[in-house]
């Protein structure tokens, strides 16, 4: 306890940390008020609960309650981040586009440039489906042509807005902009699903269970918490030998390194793929009303067994193919070989990038296992009677958003700290990032 109050000390006592917490700490402010402002033309109490569930109420835990508010906000930065795995995926498949991602600084600039034009195209189009699907008319106060138009303009707007606000803290402030945003809106739904569970649990309408079970569900949280965190900073060292070189009276290299291959290299993306994927059967049975009586119901619902193992299938296929494409072992033998380096015992060049594929498929297995498992642990909470609110923080996305972006955002601090000369906020070892949404590693350089 003494060294995290020394530890938050030290980082008051440099001055450019400190400005750069506040800023973050300001713009996330001004994020969570405009999130609370509703679309012109809307009727406020006209909107009920407004509840969403599956896909949806996904989107709106990212959103952190917009997308069920009708705020100016609902879309929030959603459609930067579809558009930054289109990038992603095109810098893989298409040959210009690779091009352009070698160019260095002025290549980077294209590809920003690029993601902000699709991102405002996505806006316009999830706008218009937004408007129309997920306003209720009851709430609508203006005819229905000007409030289409007027709410795609507002809504555009505003996810640009978001934009404007996470390259702002990245510049500016600590962390990823992008991340911490997504990562404070899933925060505000902690308080109101943490008040839920205690109603259920020992309030005035218990379900059963009481104090004790409250516990037992803190306790299990705080294991899953500690077992993303383990997959999160999960790495296979592989050790690097570099040539020594005699320049002059100096001596270079000579050195033992290591490529740290992570365990969980594709981050959250199977996840994202396997749920937009298994958003399709209820989609269909909502526009094709003949499908609401055949076996498709059952992967509509969260919680079966059918649509856990699917889900699960669906997390690990995702995970070989997204780290399929973007670890390259070829390319990592080769400016290994340039530089100088082998790996000892092993020959460079082809059997180098051999070795470096082998160990990948040997971590990428359990890897996806373990993802797959945090996958299904808010289904597996919801059959023990956890509240579906509650039960969001026991796994999936949602979880493993909120674990890397805490451990990227505490490096950071660290390194200030180190650069500084003071201890790093852990005592042995130090804190690691992780894989994150392309939106990160997109946004990160802006």
């Amino acid at each position: 306890m003494k060294k995290l109050f020394t530890t938050l000390s030290n980082i008051w006592k440099i001055q450019e940390l400190k400005e750069r917490i506040l800023f973050t700490l300001l713009i996330l402010l001004v994020y969570r008020f405009v999130s609370h402002v509703v679309l012109p033309g809307v009727d406020p109490n006209a909107l009920g609960a407004n509840e969403k569930s599956g896909l949806l109420g996904l989107l709106d835990m990212f959103a952190g309650g917009s997308f069920s508010r009708v705020s100016i906000l609902a879309l929030g930065v959603m459609p930067y981040i579809s558009a930054s795995i289109v990038v992603q995926l095109l810098g893989i498949a298409v040959p210009s586009f690779q091009k352009m991602q070698k160019e260095g600084e002025s290549g980077r600039k294209k590809m920003n440039q690029i993601t902000r034009y699709l991102t405002v195209a996505i806006t316009v189009v999830q706008s218009v489906g937004y408007v129309k699907t997920q306003v209720p008319p009851e709430a609508i106060l203006l005819p229905n042509t000007l409030f289409l138009v007027l709410s795609t303009f507002v809504l555009t707007a505003g996810t640009l807005f978001v934009m404007w606000l996470g390259e702002k803290i990245t510049d500016k402030g600590i962390g990823n902009g992008t991340s911490l945003i997504i990562m404070v809106g899933i925060i505000a739904r902690l308080p109101v699903a943490i008040s839920q569970e205690f109603s259920a649990r020992v309030g005035s309408s218990s379900e059963g269970g009481g104090p004790v079970a409250l516990v037992l569900e803190i306790v299990a949280l705080f294991a899953v918490v500690m077992f993303t965190i383990l997959i999160v900073q999960g790495v296979r060292k592989v050790p690097v030998q570099y040539a020594k070189k005699i320049v002059g009276n100096r001596q270079f290299g000579g050195v033992r390194q290591y490529i740290p291959l992570k365990v969980n290299a594709a981050g959250v993306m199977p996840i994202i793929f396997a749920q937009a994927l298994m958003f399709i059967p209820g989609a269909l049975m909502q526009f094709v009303p003949s499908f609401q009586d055949s076996w498709l119901i059952q992967f509509s619902n969260t919680t079966s067994l059918a649509y856990s193992l699917t889900f699960a299938f669906l997390i690990i296929a995702f995970t070989f193919f997204y780290t399929a494409i973007t670890v390259n072992p070829t390319q990592m033998s080769d400016d290994m070989k340039k530089n100088g380096g082998f790996i000892p015992g092993v020959k460079p060049g082809f059997a180098t990038s051999t070795f470096i594929d082998d160990v990948i498929s040997k971590i990428t297995f359990p890897g996806a296992i373990f993802l797959a498992i945090i996958a299904i642990l808010p289904s597996i909470a919801v059959k023990f009677g956890i509240k579906q609110e509650f039960a969001h923080f026991f796994g999936g996305t949602s979880l493993l958003i909120l674990v890397g972006v805490v451990l990227d955002t505490l490096q950071q601090i660290e390194s200030y700290l180190l650069m500084r000369h003071y201890d790093g906020l852990m005592k042995t070892g130090r804190v690691t990032g992780r894989t994150g949404i392309p939106a990160a590693s997109s946004n990160a350089a802006l």
